[in-house]
This record gives C-alpha cells, structure tokens and sequence, in this order.
C-alpha cells in the first residue's frame, strides 16, 4: 500500500504544475473553478474547439496566408455586400481558436450557409480587407 502513495503524490504534484502552467486546464478540460467564473463566449469558444478537433481539418491559428488548407468551425455572421459589378457573400467561420472569411463572388445567397452552421470548408488562403479569406471555397455543411 505504501507503494502507492508515491505515485499519487507524484500525479498530484503533475497535475498541480500543468494547472500552472496553463491556468484553468486540467487534462484536456477546462477545471470547475474556470468553468463557474469564466464568461460564455469563452466557455463557447472551449466547446466549439473541442468540437473541431474532432473534424478532420486544421486549426486556423496554425494556418499562414498562401496554403491550401480545410478548416472547419461554425458560421458566425453572414453578409451580402451588392456592388456595381459583382455581388460578394462573406460569411465569418470561427473555430474556437481564430476566425476566417468565407468569400463567395457572385452570389447573393447560399441555401444552407447561415449563422450557427458548422461547416467544413477548403480552398487557398488569402486576404480580404485585412482578414484571412478563402475565395469561393469548397464547403461541406455538417
């Protein structure tokens, strides 16, 4: 029995030094205390990056302006911009971790694509007014 006790003490002592050295995390979970006092958009933010782990995509934090990469996330805003000679439709994708455009020229709208909608999408990153943007992804609703 005394045998034992080390190796508690020992996983306590882990466990207490990963709780400092990200704070509120224990294991992959955010701790009692962090999820009591912290604020839902960050509680949301938590569940939903849990969520996109498990879809086979990157994390948009990891991801760098030129590469071809499928993301994955939930639709947090969509916008029709009318212009003189295209129409845009943007659509905000957020993952939990950062945010990315989704640019679509030439539609107006989009049966499906609407906010609180997870979605895999795929294309080359670009920019679009200073924002990370795939142009006319491919894009599958989940």
């Amino acid at each position: 029995m005394s045998c034992c006790l080390p190796n508690s003490a020992a996983t306590r002592a882990a466990t207490r030094a990963a709780e400092r050295s990200y704070p509120g995390l224990v294991g992959n979970r955010l701790s009692l205390r962090h999820r009591l006092t912290a604020s839902t958009h960050r509680l949301d933010a938590a569940e939903l990056e849990s969520d996109v782990e498990k879809m086979p995509c990157a994390k948009m934090r990891d991801i760098t302006a030129g590469d071809t990469a499928v993301v994955g996330g939930r639709v947090r805003s969509v916008r029709f911009t009318p212009t003189a000679n295209v129409p845009v439709l943007e659509a905000e994708l957020f993952d939990g971790t950062d945010s990315m455009h989704l640019v679509w020229l030439g539609r107006r709208r989009i049966a499906g694509i609407e906010p609180g909608r997870k979605l895999l999408a795929r294309g080359r990153i670009g920019e679009h007014n200073g924002h990370p943007a795939i142009y006319n992804p491919w894009y599958e609703l989940k």
